[in-house]
């Protein structure tokens, strides 16, 4: 990429990375270590497919901890290989490796294959026999599994916590005592990336930060968690959300698909600005409007991006009637640019950066109250608001609360008395006025017995 993004190093501060089969634990293991359900956990094999990277910290002691897929997942499980080229990855960097084994059903002949693909790595190895739920049993289910030929065996029930503070104890023993804090951003702008499955944004976080950090697949719904990647840009640092694709709300029901629209509309809130993603192929969908309104509503900054763009008929008019297609179908985000990128090519993707370093600023700028009220005194007197009920309404003054999105209160004598298109066009002017491109603009009106303007 031209503008010089790399992913910014995730291990700053030491890296534990929990690995194993599936359904052995593993997320239930990691939401217990952090202290919040952020992983999914089902009863389903394989609900994990990205590696998740989060801060904890144990009697003082800050470190990475990182949740990733399982292991020889089923033979029907497209993804088998590419999580594994995941588990890879996170390990490369790893202070220590947690190996989660099933306690309730014994070591299995995957589980030898995963002690002997782990020693490949050369880094050390702690077993973690999970599913113990008493003392009394320790012993007996514990007991098979020295077989594997790890040193020593920490049985723990993840779901209850027994065990837990124990292994916490040897886990931050490897921590030296100058290994640096986990480095993690107060201040770093966050961007999700929104759209439908298989629109291509895991294909877009792996060409943004150069590495296969999202698995990508042509199978809609490979992303389940949200996955947070920090890159850096020109050195500024930017935190990428790359969301699990939603569907109508219809097709989502109460499992996995729930918690998919559940997380992505989180993802949301942790974010400062969306990239609404369009399938240049199918063009923009009903679904795509629903989706992109979460961003709107939400009041984020938002930059749509116009995908596989490599793969459209075009000539020199196309682009053009594509966004005028876009302004029409989605009027309530003509405020935000149109930029048309190849992920997979990496076409035109340099474009997005100096798009998201204007946005940003346009979202967090503040109007001087001297300036807005100039702009307002000559709009009344050239266009004021239309009469109604007989009566003319009266604007006093107006000025700008918050940024972020960028807010402004108008004071005037009958709030209800404004017709909506009315401040429609105030917030046109806005717009025209001041450069605000990429980011919504909110407008609140009380009353208020003030001199007019």
């Amino acid at each position: 990429m031209n503008q010089k993004a790399k992913a910014a190093p995730s291990n700053k501060g030491a890296s534990i990375v929990i690995v194993g089969r599936p359904n052995v634990g593993k997320s239930t293991l990691f939401n217990r270590i952090i202290r919040k359900r952020d992983a999914i956990v089902d009863d389903q094999p394989g609900v994990t497919r990205d590696s998740k990277y989060r801060i904890a910290d144990w009697n003082g002691k800050s470190f990475f901890l990182v949740d990733t897929g399982g292991f020889f997942g089923p033979d029907d499980d497209p993804f088998t290989k590419e999580i594994q080229q995941q588990i890879e990855f996170a390990s490369r960097d790893a202070l220590l490796l947690l190996l989660v084994l099933d306690g309730a059903i014994g070591p299995t002949p995957a589980d030898h294959d995963v002690v002997d693909l782990l020693r490949r790595l050369h880094k050390p190895i702690l077993a973690v026999v999970n599913k113990i739920d008493s003392p009394e049993r320790e012993d007996i289910m514990g007991a098979p599994f020295y077989e594997l030929g790890l040193d020593s065996l920490h049985p723990i029930s993840a779901i209850q916590g027994t065990g837990v503070g124990d292994l916490l104890d040897e886990v931050v023993s490897y921590i030296p005592e100058d290994s640096p804090e986990p480095q993690q951003h107060t201040h770093i702008p966050g961007i999700a990336l929104l759209g439908r499955p298989n629109v291509g944004k895991s294909t877009l976080l792996n060409s943004l930060c150069g590495s296969e950090r999202s698995i990508v697949s042509p199978v809609p719904g490979t992303t389940r968690d949200p996955v947070d990647t920090e890159i850096e840009v020109n050195g500024q640092h930017y935190l990428l959300i790359d969301t699990a694709g939603v569907r109508r709300r219809g097709k989502t029901g109460h499992g996995i698909e729930h918690f998919t629209l559940v997380r992505s509309k989180a993802a949301l809130k942790r974010c400062d600005l969306a990239f609404l993603m369009i399938d240049g192929i199918e063009g923009l969908t009903e679904t795509d409007a629903k989706v992109f309104s979460l961003a709107h509503d939400a009041g984020k900054a938002s930059l749509l991006l116009m995908n596989k763009w490599d793969t459209v008929n075009k000539d020199e008019k196309t682009s053009g009637l594509y966004v005028k297609a876009i302004r029409e179908r989605i009027p309530f985000l003509k405020y935000a640019p149109v930029e048309f990128i190849s992920a997979l090519t990496q076409q035109r993707i340099h474009k997005i950066f100096p798009h998201v370093e204007k946005i940003l600023e346009n979202y967090n700028y503040r109007v001087p109250t001297a300036k807005l009220n100039e702009l307002l005194y000559g709009i009344i007197q050239h266009h004021p608001p239309p009469v109604h009920k007989g009566r003319s309404p009266s604007i006093y003054y107006w000025t700008q609360v918050s940024v972020a999105p960028p807010t402004f209160v108008i004071f005037t004598n009958d709030p209800e008395a404004i017709h909506f298109s009315y401040e429609r066009y105030l917030v046109n002017q806005l717009y025209e006025n001041f450069n605000f491109e990429g980011t919504p603009i909110r407008v609140i009106w009380k009353k208020k017995g003030a001199r007019k303007v």
